[in-house]
């Protein structure tokens, strides 16, 4: 089995392997890659070829490929290669990839973790590590530090959203439309019937969040039960609206009221997002909220970053609006979570020879391969075009 890492090597986004064994090629994964402007043309246009970088038509053909497996149960991808996922716990759907080929009558299993999750967040369930690896290839976006406790984040977006509401400001949130923001609609409801915030109104201002979460509101049955607030009414109170309509959604803009507004997209580098920056950003009443990785050169790492001028639809936009960031929010695991889960499979796996690190930043992935190496495992740190053997 050859192995090939063709994106998010030395880096966070773009994931993207390639497998070749028993003279098929297969993919793992195929993500976007965001970052510099002109980077990110010419990476993202390495597939597919034509403009614009894909059509309705490109996207209806590729669903029509698609089904839905359960996870642990086995599937076959073409002959002599099966597959099995297992709860990644990062968002509603997530997993983990076990590969399994047989070559020349020596069998080699390739596990893939996609993104880790973290144990104990609210409505998802924790990750479950595969058993079994030949190797490993394991993503390290926060592997050279650990978030602040779940709870700190909670109480800390508590007191944002009061603070921000009695300056008579809101409170700009990008945040991923899969996932984050129904983790913030959570806990935003959990606060306010616990009277922790006040009564603000919530926007959730992204179609594709709106889609997401009637996607979560329909499979209950892959909940965390565990959760206070696992019912058939998480994602309904008296505060939250939902908006769809263009017109909508500009209209915010104008609203003088103290608001909180969760929009898309989570790196801030497109969506309805960047509208809520052009207005909200130059005015210090606001708070610009960050609840997740924001990669290198993305708009959401500059405001991370807390540039003094932001660059938004061609104009430079002063950042004037109070900047917080909530590691605590992350859904991937941090250093701690990372090890604990590749332990785990580890344990399970008595044959495991290799972890190959993708899907983070050279600091982050040199000293998670540092950590691991010390404690027994090989470990390597591919670049992009890199072809192992497993």
């Amino acid at each position: 089995m050859q192995l090939e890492f063709s994106g998010a090597a030395r880096e966070v986004t773009g994931s993207c392997h390639i497998v070749r064994t028993n003279g098929r090629t297969i993919l793992l994964d195929c993500g976007l890659f965001q970052g510099r402007r002109s980077e990110t043309n010419a990476k993202n246009r390495r597939l597919p070829l034509p403009e614009p970088l894909y059509t309705m038509r490109h996207a209806a053909r590729t669903q029509a490929q698609m089904i839905g497996v359960p996870y642990r149960r086995w599937v076959d991808v073409c002959p002599g290669v099966r597959a099995c996922f297992t709860e990644a716990g990062h968002i509603l759907g997530s997993a983990s990839v076990m590969l399994e080929a047989e070559e020349h009558g020596r069998l080699t299993r390739l596990v893939f973790s996609g993104d880790v999750g973290r144990a104990g967040l609210p409505i998802i369930r924790d990750p479950e590590p595969p058993e079994g690896a030949h190797a490993v290839i394991l993503e390290s976006t926060y592997g050279d530090r650990d978030h602040a406790p779940y709870e700190s984040a909670r109480d800390t977006l508590a007191r944002v959203v009061r603070d921000t509401a009695a300056r008579g400001g809101r409170v700009i949130v990008p945040a991923f439309a899969v996932g984050r923001t129904q983790e913030l609609v959570y806990d935003l409801h959990a606060l306010f019937d616990a009277g922790a915030i006040p009564r603000i109104p919530i926007v959730i201002d992204s179609p594709l969040a709106v889609d997401a979460t009637g996607i979560f509101v329909a499979h209950p049955d892959v909940y965390d039960r565990g959760e206070e607030l696992v019912t058939a009414h998480l994602f309904q109170f008296g505060l939250v609206r939902y908006v769809r309509d263009v017109e909508e959604s500009k209209a915010l803009n104008a609203e003088r009221a103290p608001i909180v507004v969760i929009s898309a997209s989570g790196m801030a580098e497109s969506g309805r997002i960047l509208h809520h920056l052009l207005h909200g950003a130059p005015d210090p009443r606001n708070t610009i909220l960050i609840v997740g990785f924001q990669a290198e050169h993305t708009l959401g790492r500059r405001i991370v970053e807390r540039r003094a001028m932001l660059r938004v639809f061609g104009e430079e936009v002063p950042l004037r609006a109070q900047v917080e960031v909530l590691d605590g929010y992350s859904a991937h695991a941090d250093r701690t979570e990372l090890v604990r889960w590749l332990d785990a499979v580890k344990a399970r796996s008595p044959g495991l020879r290799r972890v190959h690190l993708v899907h983070g930043e050279p600091p982050a992935q040199e000293a998670l391969a540092t950590w691991l190496a010390a404690r027994g495992y090989a470990v390597d740190v591919p670049a992009t075009g890199d072809v192992a053997e497993v």
